[in-house]
């Protein structure tokens, strides 16, 4: 605050009903989360239960609220409960919630998929793990090659094959890959450093990548990168394989590949392509797409995808995101940037606060994070975890990770954004101050 003043009395534990619905939680559910991260094993204390949300916030069981910028990872990119997405999943609902056979919703959520990306054809399916696993069985189908290479860091998914050296909640609990995971099923995954192009000859079947990686805090690839590994997935004869479960419909309508001009073989989205339900997409050219079931020999299946709720909210989602929406929300990501940038380094803090277009990432220290290596070195300094607590006290939800990235809605206002740099100055100093 302008005049000085720091608030370090400001502590932020859960409260009575969320740590009560913890403890029963333990009883039933393994650690008492169904997705690890939520546990806030690397940031200290009980996590907070969501009781409701409504745009930019979320209000927990206790009833106190707070200023959401983890906004369902990624897929409330209108912010929380919008009423047109609430109108069309109860409609859909009024007709049916499933029934195991084809709609036309969900070959209108195809088409616009297929427009917005280029794919010339893609398989609906229900979440991020489904499309990344059915991506790399096509690729080895279509290649008659085993070997797939990822990179440090970046998530594509708990399959098996693609855990080696994850980011998110594998890097959060600081897990190499995965117990129950035998030799052989990551025996042709070969882990290679972003932002380095790797030696790719003709036994890769594919390349997989998140063209902006954005499960180790946000690191964004650098000139050349993408273009080079294009370049030598052609050479060998591989695929190249865009995971853009986070970036799909955020970065804008074509996700990364549209904004960075990177052509993928085959691509894999999620997120904001349900409007906040289970469902994601794998797709790509034709002849490649073929060759699942039932035209090709690749089997694929799954009992709820294409789901009526699901797709009724996918496409009243996409229907709301024109071109200059994307502009909108990047705008308002730059300015809470530059506040969060301030905010931080006036109390003293090393921090880095990269931004690509509509997603931010934060950083604690002096130089860039270029991959993943970066991204475990600023973990390590345990500033994140301490940052997070501060601002959870002061109403300000962020991501209970160092190893995840910043979401803003486009329900986010200017308002939003000057609270939040204003608490991010107060917690800020009180980390500092902290020592």
């Amino acid at each position: 605050m302008a005049d000085g003043r720091v608030d370090t009395k400001a502590t932020w534990r859960a409260g009575p009903v969320s740590t009560a619905l913890f403890e029963r939680a333990l009883g039933v559910i393994p650690g008492g989360v169904n997705s690890p991260v939520r546990a806030f094993g690397s940031v200290g204390g009980t996590p907070y239960f969501v009781e409701r949300a409504r745009g930019a916030r979320v209000t927990d069981a206790d009833g106190n609220e707070y200023l959401d910028y983890v906004q369902s990872w990624g897929a409330s990119i209108l912010g929380h409960a919008h009423p047109d997405v609430l109108a069309a999943i109860s409609e859909a609902a009024s007709r049916g919630t499933t029934f195991g056979a084809p709609t036309g919703q969900e070959v209108r959520l195809a088409e616009t998929i297929c427009e917005a990306t280029g794919c010339e054809l893609v398989r609906l399916v229900s979440s991020g793990t489904e499309a990344t696993m059915t991506a790399i069985r096509v690729a080895r189908a279509a290649t008659g090659r085993t070997k797939i290479v990822k990179f440090a860091g970046c998530y594509h998914g708990h399959s098996d094959a693609l855990l080696a050296a994850g980011g998110s909640g594998v890097a959060t609990l600081g897990f190499p890959g995965s117990a129950g995971v035998p030799a052989g099923a990551v025996a042709d995954t070969v882990v290679a450093p972003y932002n380095e192009i790797p030696p790719i000859d003709d036994t890769v079947a594919c390349v997989i990548v998140e063209p902006v990686a954005a499960n180790m805090g946000l690191v964004a690839p650098e000139p050349g990168f993408l273009a080079g590994l294009r370049a030598a997935c052609d050479a060998a004869g591989a695929l190249l394989v865009l995971d853009e479960v986070i970036t799909g419909f955020r970065l804008g309508r074509g996700g990364a590949a549209a904004h960075l001009g990177i052509r993928g073989d085959l691509s894999t989205l999620g997120k904001v392509i349900g409007g906040g339900l289970p469902l994601a997409a794998v797709g790509g050219r034709r002849e490649l797409m073929e060759q699942l079931a039932p035209v090709g020999p690749v089997y694929q299946a799954g009992t709820l995808s294409g789901n009526p709720l699901a797709t009724a909210a996918g496409l009243a989602v996409t229907e709301l995101l024109p071109p200059e929406r994307f502009d909108d929300l990047a705008a308002t990501v730059d300015v809470l940037a530059a506040g969060l940038r301030e905010a931080i380094s006036s109390a003293g803090l090393p921090v880095q606060i990269p931004v690509v277009r509509t997603l931010f990432g934060i950083f604690f220290g002096e130089e860039p994070v270029r991959d993943f290596d970066g991204a475990k070195q600023s973990a390590a300094s345990g500033l994140y975890e301490r940052f997070f607590r501060a601002m959870l006290a002061r109403g300000v939800a962020l991501a209970p990770s160092a190893y995840e990235v910043g979401f803003c809605s486009l329900a986010h206002t200017g308002s939003d954004v000057a609270q939040t740099v204003e608490a991010a100055e107060l917690a800020a100093r009180e980390v500092a101050t902290a020592g």
